[in-house]
């Protein structure tokens, strides 16, 4: 299960270092595609390919499921870290997150998530408070 938060910086050449307690969770080789909310999500592969899964089930005559089937599969690699821990952040999705130097990596249960630090903060000061959210999770019964 991923969970916590940590504050990284990206090198020169794109490389975030992966938390060592999200490392061993991610296994050799996991999927980097583009995220919600300007976000990167990181899977491991059991994980990705239940989500594979997933979305293959949705009906391809749905405009809508066409359009993010393709948006998140398009955006997604595999990669892995290398010996100090490090992942290449495709240029691409570097773009897309926004992310040029600190980098915010959050665990959210099945997935990381891969933040510029900017974007979070912004994230985490709009009008959005923990008891609001929390009252509105229990019409999804939770």
């Amino acid at each position: 299960m991923f969970i916590g938060e940590y504050q990284h910086t990206l090198d020169s050449k794109g490389r975030v270092i992966i938390p060592g307690k999200f490392r061993y969770e991610l296994g050799e080789e996991f999927v980097i595609t583009k995220g919600l909310d300007s976000c990167l999500f990181v899977y491991p592969m059991e994980e990705w390919r239940v989500l594979e899964q997933k979305l293959k089930q949705l009906p391809m005559t749905n405009r809508d499921a066409r359009a993010f089937v393709r948006f998140f599969f398009s955006g997604a690699s595999i990669v892995s870290t290398d010996k100090q821990g490090r992942v290449l952040i495709p240029q691409s999705l570097r773009n897309y997150s926004q992310l040029e130097k600190d980098a915010i990596i959050i665990g959210v249960a099945t997935r990381m998530e891969i933040w510029d630090a900017n974007t979070w903060n912004a994230y985490n000061e709009e009008d959005l408070s923990y008891e609001s959210i929390a009252e509105r999770m229990s019409e999804l019964g939770i």
